[in-house]
């Protein structure tokens, strides 16, 4: 679920602004039937505002949506690769993981504790042939348990994913995703690559992929062999070997409740392992999946509900124009009922009534449409995220949708709506009696009163002084916002001293000029894993740029003077298409606003995938240096001999350097102190003097160059390097560390813990990444030969390899040989560029669904211009009857209420796109979550002329229906009715 906690607060003021609007509408029948009589008789207007609320909800809702479908699919990775299984031990083969199997069956009689079941696994490849058709799978865990026990370990839970009998000698159990991978069924044969022998067995059964049938040793998707009891032990035996010891512990209660129990249940582990906890890790996969699932649904979730800020703004400024047009068309009603004794808070009231029946109207119908939208980023993100893959395992999306947080986006749909309501009332409410009973233009006072001068003045002050500590320690949200609040503040009291429209263009340009410059003046602003700073960000330069546009619309028109001036039915259409929105400032503005803030982001998503797309390649030659492949194998078969097979074998002439990695997994802290819990890292150790051409973003000053910093990994062990995505907790990249930072590493094995420098920031760490199915929030760490033999002793053993090759070979064909040649070691080969290439493309497709979420922020927009001429045919139905009356021609109102809307999208698209555009290249250059990226910075004309085409047509449609309208209305009939 999302946002939990705000759960309570919103319900609390949402029911106190309910109990609010019912006294008022219990004790003020008068506004109540003013109220409910305009409700009833503007059905079409009711329609507009209702339409608009309803987007507003469905935006907060989907993105909330999508928040609780990501978590949900994460947690599911605790029932099928977990189940009931909550702790899990992996001691080292031989006599000490006995010694531990024992120690930790006295866990039985815990009264914590579901079930304690030992097993035996070992790393194995897998191979099926039928007819012509063979098929290897070179990642195989192959297990041996008692099925007895297993079918009721952790039962008072759920299902354990394993039922009786045990498999007979020479048969196999296999799971749903070894099944599908070797394309077999019950009954079919099978060859498995025990500790490098090939043995045949006959598929007994598969088995759902689910609890102890999913489970492995960290990775997401698992492909699992059960063979009979005895098996196992005895291959390892003919081989020499021995395979590894892995207890699991179920805690008492279902697969997320027994989380509850962790800390108690390890530390219980602990006093029964005795001397031996200090040289075994106890490891607590369900708590780190059920964490991981907070994280990645929280992250997501914001991300969404970010990129639909935009479009919440819209449908709010929607809501302000169409209550700002009902003042401005009821003004002279409002004028006679003030001015026979009513008094103004009776009137906000009625308006406020008003509006709160049209947002609750819309409560249910967005609450189905949100949750719609949801459902349809869910389906596409399926897409998308299966590209995201690790080894084969990828996270699988799975709807879901929870009550708390629908009520939340519906808490927040309907207080935003209150909110502007009420704000708007109040500003419709202050208007001279007199003026209004005779429709006269409103004329702003030259100086604002002496409070709100004092109060204003006092504020600019106040966040002035607040101003100078936020940016100078590069505070994101207050390095934007204090200084633009100050300047604001500041308004009334330059008033005093200037004309209205020089303060107006002062302020308005100062605070675009701060929101454009501030990441070039203080870059380390987007160093947060907040989204608050973008729809800060946006909203500022959105706002900004539409006042000062709109304050100098008639300097902007200079250029087309001479079609205006005109003495033509084209020039007359368009005098009358420009006078209207020059007249009407704010609602003109409000929505030149919807379709900047909107129109803004879309370009700026289409610019990062710009980005993106431009600077794979040098991504890409900075990520391998040379490097084509990276292998993964089983060390306990492999190791050095694979490596002179690879250097001597068949495939030797498509070689020319492989580099051999150790290979640890281990515990560090996070350098950038986001978080206080321990990391999972896989700790590399490079050789001494084999690597010099992968490159870094940053590295110590003392180190001249990138080769510099990998001899300087070879001689002191004090130093690693890693890269920008280290302890990502799925917010932008950003720069949280430097090179002379510190972190501490820990073998969870031996409890054996080091403080290591931090000698440089690689520009890509993608051949480091695991290639086996870990999890994706396990870093890299790369260290020294040296280093990593000294922390982390007999774990560090070569299980990985980079490999270059030769001119004119093919990494994917080089692969697939490989992997066949090497199916015994269970050797996995990953063509780096093509899955660098292949990660790009998925979050090129990532920002298209955003961009596709957004597109409803534009329906906003172009709904609020239908709504603005649909209201001004309406208003100016009189001028209209006059100037058909006159002798102009049905034709020429209908192009200046086209041209007028044209107008006003126009500018809108244009100044979204130029803020679009140019924020980007700000970023771009200042900002650290483009570093890397050295591809230039391309302008996607293609695709900012097609969203603007998109934009202007749809535009246009919106306005058909009105502007025909309004050419239909009959002179003599509109002169004579008033309403």
């Amino acid at each position: 679920m999302m946002y939990p906690n705000l759960l309570a607060p919103l319900l609390i003021a949402l029911a106190l602004a309910l109990v609010a609007l019912v006294l008022v509408a219990v004790r003020q029948p008068v506004s109540r039937r003013l109220a409910f009589r305009q409700l009833a008789r503007r059905r079409t207007e009711a329609a507009l505002v209702i339409g608009g609320s309803v987007l507003g909800t469905a935006i907060i809702i989907g993105a909330l949506v999508v928040g609780d479908t990501l978590n949900f699919s994460v947690r599911q990775e605790a029932y099928r690769t977990l189940g009931p299984v909550d702790e899990r031990v992996v001691a080292p083969p031989g006599p000490g993981g006995r010694a531990v199997a024992e120690r930790l069956a006295v866990l039985s009689d815990d009264p914590e504790v579901d079930g304690v079941l030992n097993a035996q696994a070992t790393q194995a490849s897998a191979v099926s042939r039928s007819g012509d058709r063979t098929v290897a799978e070179p990642r195989v865990l192959a297990w041996q348990m008692d099925f007895d026990k297993a079918s009721g370990f952790g039962a008072a839970g759920g299902e354990s994913g394993i039922d009786r009998p045990d498999p007979k000698p020479g048969q196999v159990v296999i799971n749903t995703p070894l099944a599908k991978s070797l394309r077999v069924g019950a009954g079919e044969p099978i060859t498995l690559y025990l500790f490098g022998t090939p043995y045949t067995y006959r598929v007994d059964r598969v088995v759902p992929e689910q609890g102890l049938a999913g489970v492995g040793l960290g990775g997401r998707l698992n492909r699992d062999a059960f063979l009979a009891p005895g098996t196992l032990d005895s291959a390892a035996r003919a081989a020499g070997a021995e395979p590894r010891s892995v207890t699991f512990v179920s805690n008492r209660g279902g697969v997320e409740s027994g989380d509850a129990l962790t800390p108690q249940v390890t530390s219980d582990m602990r006093k029964a392992l005795g001397p031996l906890a200090g040289q075994t890790a106890i490891e607590t996969p369900k708590h780190s999946v059920l964490r991981e699932a907070e994280q990645a649904g929280d992250s997501l979730g914001a991300l969404f509900l970010m990129i639909g800020s935009f479009s919440i703004i819209a449908g709010a400024l929607l809501l302000v124009n169409i209550f700002v047009m009902l003042g401005e068309e009821r003004k002279s009603q409002m004028g006679m009922v003030r001015a026979i004794g009513m008094k103004r808070s009776r009137l906000v009231a009625s308006f406020t009534v008003e509006g709160a029946a049209y947002a609750l109207l819309s409560a249910l119908p967005g609450v189905a449409i949100g949750v719609a939208v949801g459902w349809g980023v869910a389906v596409v993100a399926a897409e998308i995220f299966s590209g995201w893959s690790v080894g084969g395992s990828s996270i699988r999306i799975a709807f879901a949708v929870t009550p708390t947080s629908v009520l939340n986006g519906l808490a927040m749909g309907l207080l935003i709506a209150f909110a502007a309501i009420l704000a708007t009332s109040v500003r419709i409410s202050r208007f001279n009696i007199i003026a209004a009973i005779r429709d006269l233009p409103t004329t702003p006072g030259r100086e604002p009163r002496r409070r709100l001068l004092v109060v204003s003045s006092a504020l600019a002050v106040l966040c002035a002084v607040v101003a100078v500590p936020a940016v100078a320690r590069s505070q994101p949200d207050a390095t934007y916002l204090m200084p633009a609040l100050a300047l604001a503040f500041a308004t009334p009291a330059l008033l005093r001293f200037l004309p209205r429209h020089t303060v107006t263009t002062l302020v308005a340009g100062t605070v675009l000029a701060w929101t454009l410059l501030a990441p070039v003046v203080r870059p380390r602003i987007f160093d947060t894993p907040s989204m608050s700073v973008y729809v800060i960000q946006g909203a500022l330069a959105a706002f900004s740029a539409v006042v000062l546009v709109s304050d100098n619309q008639k300097v902007l028109l200079r250029p087309v003077r001479r079609l205006l001036e005109r003495p033509s039915e084209a020039g007359l259409a368009t005098r009358l298409a420009v006078a209207y929105p020059l007249a009407k400032r704010f609602r003109t503005g409000a929505t030149l606003v919807m379709y900047t803030l909107i129109v803004f982001v879309l370009v700026l998503l289409t610019e990062i995938s710009g980005i993106l797309r431009a600077g794979v390649d040098g991504v890409v030659a900075d990520a391998t240096a040379g490097y084509s492949l990276r292998l993964d194998y089983n060390p306990q078969v492999a190791g050095e001999q694979l490596i002179t097979e690879l250097r001597n074998g068949p495939s030797a002439a498509g070689i020319s350097a492989v580099t051999p990695l150790l290979n640890a997994t281990g515990r560090a802290t996070d350098p950038g102190h986001r978080s206080t819990q321990p990391l999972d890292v896989a700790a590399v150790g490079v050789p001494d003097g084999a690597i010099t051409g992968i490159t870094f973003r940053e590295r110590l000053s003392d180190l001249p160059d990138d080769p510099a910093v990998w001899r300087a990994l070879a001689t002191d062990p004090r130093y690693v390097v890693i890269d920008g995505f280290f302890g990502s907790t799925g917010g932008p990249a950003g720069d949280y560390y430097d090179p002379g930072d510190t972190l501490t590493v820990t073998d969870p094995q031996t409890g054996r813990s080091e403080q290591k420098v931090i000698a440089g920031v690689l520009s890509n760490g993608m051949v480091f990444y695991p290639g086996t199915g870990a999890s994706s929030t396990t870093y890299p760490v790369v260290m020294g030969e040296h280093g990593i033999r000294e922390l982390f002793g007999d774990q560090a053993q070569n299980a990985s390899a980079l490999v270059s090759t030769s001119p004119g070979t093919s990494s994917d064909t080089l692969a697939t040989q490989l992997q066949g040649e090497q199916l015994s070691s269970s050797l996995v080969a990953t063509p780096i560029a093509s899955e660098i290439r292949h990660q790009f493309d998925s979050s090129t497709a990532f920002f298209r669904l955003m961009q596709g979420f957004l597109a409803l922020g534009l329906g906003v927009g172009i709904t609020g211009l239908g709504v603005v001429m649909v209201r001004a045919v309406r208003e100016r139905r009189r001028t209209i009857g006059i100037l058909r009356a006159l002798g102009f021609r049905a034709r020429t109102v209908q192009r200046s209420f086209l041209w007028e809307s044209t107008f006003v999208a126009i500018e809108g698209i244009v100044l979204g796109s130029l803020l679009g555009v140019l924020t980007t290249w700000l970023m771009y250059a200042n900002s650290a979550a483009f570093t890397g990226l050295e591809g230039g910075f391309p302008i996607e004309w293609t695709s900012i002329v097609g969203l603007a085409a998109a934009t202007f047509a749809a535009s246009l449609l919106a306005t058909v229906g009105p502007a025909r309208r309004a050419a239909s209305i009959r002179p003599a009939r509109a002169v004579r009715v008033a309403d």
